[in-house]
């Protein structure tokens, strides 16, 4: 059975590390590209971010038992087959996976630039993950 406790927790930090990344990126390309402070507060927020995201995933695919995935991008398309999210949001998951393993695994070869614009941009789709598991789960 899914701990719905469990999901408002995680959302809550999802939510909480999100206000950081949108608080630090309102400025310009110019500005950020010369804020180290900025840029790192900005990646590590969005590692938590995706990294909570994941978290939820992984229980509800344990807990439902929809499986075992073979990757950590996997377990969007298992929530995919089985109603939590639109195929469209579960590709978006999967980039925000690959992209989280950019930031943990090879910070010294992240580009900057697309950083800064997955901070102004992308951020939204963890929202939207977070809607669609709410609703599927009937939780508002």
């Amino acid at each position: 059975m899914v701990d719905k406790d469990l999901i408002l927790a995680k959302s809550g930090s999802v939510k909480r590390h999100i206000d950081r990344i949108k608080a630090r990126s309102v400025v310009d390309m110019a500005t950020f590209l010369r804020d180290l402070d900025r840029q790192e507060s900005i990646a590590f927020n969005m590692h938590l971010a995706i990294q909570n995201c994941m978290d939820i995933a992984a229980h509800i695919i344990s807990e439902e038992g929809f499986g075992v995935p073979g990757s950590a991008g996997e377990m969007f398309f298992l929530l995919q087959e089985n109603g939590f999210l639109s195929a469209d949001l579960a590709d978006r998951m999967v980039k925000a996976v690959g992209f989280r393993n950019l930031l943990v695994h090879e910070y010294e070869k992240i580009d900057l630039q697309r950083l800064h614009r997955a901070a102004e941009k992308n951020v939204d789709d963890l929202m939207e993950y977070l809607a669609s598991v709410f609703s599927k789960l009937g939780m508002t």
